[in-house]
């Protein structure tokens, strides 16, 4: 949801057109609006003098800087290697980062009040050009070199180092989290069978939900976004989204267009990503522990609770 700031806002956004200010951006405080919606993050758009809209981004706890440093790595080593746009950070602080606004719009926003996605298009009306453009993004970001990313300093994971941190993620929220017996035999099946896993890794967004997904008139994807999770590690975890939102069928068919584009499978690929996408509780109160914050325990506990084997 984005909205022009309130007064709840103003000592916030004065605060970020300050500091863009200091590093010689000037910004227009009478066109400003607000997205709250994300987790790290306090966003704001606004605009120069020469009419030119920039993303403002205000980290929301401490933690989020190191994972901010990560992001920076990732942009500057992706430029150029997508057919995609990414950012292009023009400021670098620990209290604001700033980048022209990229070309495009969102496949769909957060709605906060609905407590799930506003699209511009039904996702049941979305054309090829969509999956298509997706597919080929995944598989041109999938093939990048392991160690030229290292080298420029990225986060790395062999295939088993992901597996064993997901166990060791699980082992960890059991210890404050109560896991349904059903949903815990479930995460140990998929951890301890060794065909579910894939015997490569790949470099991942990491976070690549639709609001993190650019498109143009055509609904061809033009850029991604929020890059702060990406990594080398497990090569289904860019396609759990996905599959949460268009079903196995739906997901069989991308994994098609995927591999068509030179993306690399496996023979339980699909099922390794349904089992991923069971185990996303995990991540989200893994997520918790680290804020902290009560909404996010609460948030977490409901997701556990509330899972139905799906």
């Amino acid at each position: 949801m984005t909205i022009p700031y309130s007064n709840d806002h103003q000592s916030v956004v004065e605060d970020m057109l300050n500091i863009a200010n200091q590093n010689g951006l000037i910004l227009s405080p009478e066109r400003v609006e607000i997205n709250e919606s994300g987790m790290d993050f306090l966003v704001a758009f606004a605009v120069d003098d020469a009419g030119t809209a920039w993303v403002l981004r205000k980290p929301r706890r401490h933690d989020v800087w190191e994972r901010a440093e990560n992001e920076r790595k990732v942009l500057r080593h992706l430029r150029g290697k997508l057919p995609a746009d990414v950012p292009e950070w023009r400021i670098f602080t620990p209290d604001l980062i700033a980048y022209p606004l990229l070309g495009g719009h969102p496949v769909a926003t957060v709605d906060l009040a609905a407590g799930g996605y506003a699209w511009r298009m039904e996702p049941s009306s979305l054309p090829d050009v969509f999956f298509d453009s997706l597919a080929e993004a995944l598989a041109s970001l999938h093939s990048l070199d392991r160690d030229e990313a290292a080298k420029a300093g990225l986060r790395i994971q062999s295939a088993v180092e992901a597996r064993e941190a997901f166990s060791s993620n699980i082992e960890e929220i059991k210890r404050s989290f109560a896991i349904p017996d059903k949903l815990q035999a479930r995460w140990e099946a998929w951890l301890t069978t060794d065909s579910y896993w894939p015997g490569h890794a790949t470099f991942n967004h990491d976070d690549l939900h639709p609001p993190h997904i650019l498109v143009d008139g055509t609904q061809r994807v033009t850029g991604l976004i929020d890059w702060t999770e990406a990594e080398f590690g497990d090569p289904g975890k860019d396609f759990v989204i996905f599959y949460a939102l268009f079903g196995a069928d739906g997901l069989q068919r991308f994994l098609k267009r995927y591999e068509t584009y030179g993306g690399r499978v496996w023979p339980r690929m699909q099922e390794h990503i349904a089992e991923q996408w069971a185990a996303y509780p995990a991540l989200v109160a893994k997520f918790a522990l680290m804020t902290g914050k009560e909404a996010d325990m609460e948030m977490a506990k409901g997701m556990i609770a509330g899972w139905n084997g799906g």
